[in-house]
Order: structure tokens, then sequence, then C-alpha cells
């Protein structure tokens, strides 16, 4: 066993199908690397929890040398205790049908709880990615919840849409998607969000010098982007889960490990105003991750009228959403 302590992660819905494709990714050592411990904490609620002691079992069974130790628990503050990391994958799910605005105030209350009990009980250098959607407001909700803790460290997770932007590029292009590169998902993990093909790159070159229908770019890759994950919803009946999970697990090593020279990862968090954002709310910015594991907002990209626009109607949803959740949970976020 490596002398390193262990990276203790702590993830709640863990034996939903997102929680379930994501813990032994974990175990493996395949996020944090193949010389760090894992400690892993797993929260569920009610019928959840026996389904938990059978995915312990599993993990038991696969006899990881990287994971130290875990535990399984229906409560908050056993389940944040000592955490390096927050997961927050359980929340209910959007089914087919259902505005995101029905969510809030669902959702919202449980992730009043959950900042609470991890402002109380995991580390105070603790980072929290909150996947459970409307993510990007149910991260607002935590934070706010979590007073005593750091702003910064409260993420939310753009990386699926930044995972199926690539994908849509390096297929129009003919390419392999590692060349896909720079790929900004601006604002919003909804059907508004604006995934930012004007500073992506395909192979070293400009993406829109390597695809030059422009018109595709703006009138089928957009909302491919934006509507794939109702896309997923209509063909498998549920809403992603072994893709997202990935895209959880992407989000964490890009926030571990330093970002490569040039290049950014997408991720959600609290505005300050870059780029004209309204201060106050969790926006999908380009992110990198720095050498002494502090990340920046990639300053003085350019931004079009075009781009412009749709990052505007994403900022507007984000404060319509930020005022519903004020209203329907009786804070002020």
């Amino acid at each position: 066993m490596a002398s390193k302590n262990p990276i203790r992660v702590a993830v709640t819905g863990a034996a939903g199908n997102i929680g379930y494709a994501a813990i032994f990714r974990l175990a493996s050592g395949a996020v944090f690397g193949p010389d760090q411990p894992v400690a892993l904490n797993l929260i569920e609620v009610g019928p959840g929890l026996n389904a938990l002691a059978g995915v312990v079992m599993e993990l038991q069974d696969c006899a990881f040398p990287l994971l130290t130790d875990v535990v399984a628990t229906g409560d908050l503050d056993e389940g944040f205790k000592d955490a390096d990391w927050c997961l927050l994958i359980g929340a209910v799910p959007r089914k087919e049908g259902m505005e995101r605005k029905d969510l809030l105030g669902i959702n919202g209350k449980i992730f009043i709880g959950q900042g609470q009990a991890i402002a109380r009980s995991a580390k105070k250098s603790v980072k929290v990615l909150v996947v459970g959607n409307p993510c990007n407001t149910n991260c607002l909700i935590a934070l706010r919840a979590a007073a005593s803790l750091p702003p910064e460290n409260f993420f939310a997770m753009t990386r699926l849409d930044e995972n199926r932007a690539k994908s849509q590029l390096a297929a129009k292009a003919g390419v392999h998607n590692s060349a896909v590169k720079n790929v900004a998902i601006w604002g919003n993990h909804s059907s508004t969000q604006y995934p930012d093909f004007t500073n992506a790159t395909i192979g070293g070159k400009a993406a829109t010098a390597v695809i030059t229908d422009h018109a595709w770019l703006k009138e089928v890759f957009i909302p491919e982007v934006q509507k794939r994950g109702a896309a997923v919803i209509k063909a498998r009946g549920a809403s992603s889960a072994a893709s997202a999970a990935n895209a959880a697990l992407d989000t964490l090593r890009n926030l571990h490990v330093p970002t490569a020279a040039g290049e950014w990862h997408a991720v959600a968090v609290l505005s300050k105003g870059d780029y004209g954002i309204s201060p106050g709310i969790i926006f999908g910015y380009p992110v990198r991750t720095k050498a002494d594991g502090t990340w920046e907002i990639v300053q003085g990209l350019p931004v079009d009228a075009f781009s412009r626009e749709k990052i505007g109607i994403t900022e507007k949803e984000l404060l319509e959403e930020r005022a519903t959740a004020s209203e329907a949970l009786g804070l002020k976020l």
C-alpha cells in the first residue's frame, strides 16, 4: 500500500445508477492515480440502504488494493465526516415532461440539509461537486447552507456537456474525440447552456477552420448538445447514468490534476462577475487548475455577438432559477 493518506470521498445516492457507475472507478484508482489510496463514505436514504449493503459487498469482493475503508450510512453527518470530496449525486431525477423548475422545491430542501451537514462534519478544505439536477442551483443552495466553507470549493457539473460537445465536433470533423480541446460550456447545465465552438480547437486548429459548415455549428451542433439529455431520456426511459458518472469523475480529476498549458475544462462555479455575468449564480465557465491545486477562470477569451447572445439566455435562466428557488425555500440565495 502506498504511503499517502487516503482521499476520502463522500457520495450521496451511492446505490443509484450514477453512484453505482462511479464508485468502483473511484475505488480502483482511475480518478486520483495508481498510487493514491481512497476511502469511501457512501450515503443513501430509505430503501436505498438495502441496495447499498449489496454495493458494499461488491466493493469488498473487488479487493481493490487502493481502497482503505468504506462507510455506508443513512446519516449525513456520519457520511460527510472528514470528507475531502463530496460528490452530491442523490436527488429526485428529472423525468420526461418534467420542467427543471419543478425540481427546485423538491431538491432544494435536500441540498440545504446536505450543505449544513457538510459544513458541520467534512474537512474545512472539502471540495463539493453537485451532480443532482438542477445542479447549478442545487449547488448554490448547498453553498449558501454551508456558509462557513470557502465558496470557491463548490462546483456544479458541466463536464458531461463538454464531453457531449467534443464527441459531436469530432464526429463532424472525422477525427477522434481526443483531438478536440477547449470546449467551454457557458452557463447552466440545461437546454439553455452554450457549448462554445468559437474558442474550441480540433487538432490544434480553430474548430471553425476545420468545420467550415458554420450553419451546422450554429443550427445543429448547439441544439444537439443542449437537448442530448432529453434525447437519452426518450431513448432509454431514464436519465443519463454511466455518461454522467464518467463526467463527474472527469471533473474530480480535472480539479485534482493541474491543467495542461493552454487548455481548460468546463465546470460551473460561483460567478463574481467574470465576463460580465451577474454575480451570485453558479455559472459554467472555462476553468483551469493550477499547480498549487487552486483553480482560475480562463480570462480574455473572445466573446462575439453570437456567443454573447447565447450566454445571456442561459444567464437569464439561472437568475430565474435562483429567484424561484429563493421563493420556494423562503431563503435569500
